[in-house]
């Protein structure tokens, strides 16, 4: 019988990046022969789990997160329940539940669970990276069977400040498959009509979820400097959306607010992609740009920082002049050049085999691989 790794989560299934980036690492273990469930408190997962799911206070009022959990969750009751739907898992893999505090009962009941037993937690954004947790001492939780990967070198670094010893293995992207110039041109069409754009409008994508640190009014005050149609994907959370409301209202640019889920319908519809976060704790989009051969902006937060440095060209958000003559011409030698290099150092850097490798030998040591 296969051995089977149990991806643990408050939700699983959606565009947001732990979602994603956990899918390429479930795919990568059932390359190495596992047999892969999922556990969550949403109905995407294959084993639900009430009580795991985010809280209504941390996704809709962040600010008024307390010490204790924003909801009212029997934490015995969840701990049972949890240790049923864990019961026959060789290995648990936390994608960020005993991570980040946006749903304390949960990570609490998770970390007693899953001790003692062999767990691989997978990091992406610590309490301190946002204001409204950085008193929550608790997380990110740790035990000696335990062990931890971060997803880029400041991350494993402030683990190691407080204890706990992390690999690094960046998020890894599938390589684009190539189309002809006319398939990649009917593609465009058709996603841009469905989500109501027009085939000679100039485009500029915000492919992220609509809250603070996204920065929305950056992309589009971007979008109305270039002259373009702000295209952004993702929905409203954490109590975003009556200010995202208010700069629709005022935008001097078309503003088209439709989700698409498909990678390669999103970069064949858009000119450019803005990504102009405050912080992230990893940044999807500026890779998939650099896959997809788009030119991307990119906002001045410190792991954009750290990817920058593996040699990406990326526009500053402000660059309007510059971005508006490079999407004048697109075909140029000089965009060509920027787009050439974008695209091997992604490759190189960040592909699913990288990925699979640095996963296949982390587990290989800790002696969990099948």
């Amino acid at each position: 019988m296969a051995k089977r790794a149990a991806f643990l989560s408050f939700r699983f299934g959606l565009t947001d990046g732990v979602s994603v980036v956990a899918r390429t690492w479930m795919e990568a273990f059932e390359e190495f022969g596992y047999e892969v469930i999922t556990v969550a408190g949403d109905a995407n997962a294959d084993r639900t789990v009430s009580g795991l799911e985010l809280s209504d206070a941390a996704e809709k009022a962040p600010e008024t997160v307390p010490d204790e959990s924003p909801i009212s969750v029997d934490e015995t009751a969840l701990t049972e329940r949890l240790t049923a739907a864990l019961s026959d898992a060789d290995l648990v893999v936390v994608e960020n539940l005993l991570t980040i505090p946006m749903n304390l009962t949960a990570s609490r009941a998770a970390a007693r669970v899953l001790a003692g037993r062999p767990a691989l937690l997978h990091h992406h954004d610590p309490p301190w990276h946002r204001e409204r947790f950085a008193h929550v001492t608790e997380l990110p939780a740790t035990d000696p069977s335990w062990r931890h990967v971060a997803i880029n070198r400041i991350l494993r670094d402030e683990l190691a400040d407080r204890g706990i010893a992390a690999a690094i293995i960046y998020n890894g992207f599938p390589t684009p498959v190539r189309r002809s110039r006319r398939e990649t041109e009917q593609l465009r069409r058709d996603v841009r009509r469905s989500v109501g754009i027009g085939s000679e409008e100039l485009v500029v994508a915000h492919p992220v979820r609509a809250i603070q640190r996204k920065n929305i009014p950056a992309a589009i005050r971007l979008a109305e400097a270039v002259g373009a149609t702000y295209w952004l994907l993702g929905p409203a959370e954490e109590g975003y959306g009556e200010e995202l409301q208010r700069l629709f209202s005022e935008a001097a640019c078309k503003v088209v607010h439709h989700e698409w889920t498909d990678v390669e319908g999103i970069y064949a519809a858009a000119d450019h992609i803005a990504f102009p976060s405050t912080w992230e704790g990893f940044g999807n989009p500026p890779i998939e740009a650099a896959l997809y051969r788009k030119t991307v902006s990119v906002g001045d937060y410190p792991v954009g920082k750290e990817l920058r440095a593996f040699g990406f060209d990326w526009f500053d958000p402000t660059d309007s002049h510059g971005i508006a003559a490079a999407l004048a011409e697109p075909d140029s030698p000089s965009v060509s050049a920027l787009l050439d290099n974008n695209e091997r150092v992604a490759s190189e850097n960040f592909s699913l085999g990288r990925m699979r490798n640095s996963l296949h030998q982390l587990l290989d040591n800790a002696g969990w691989l099948p």
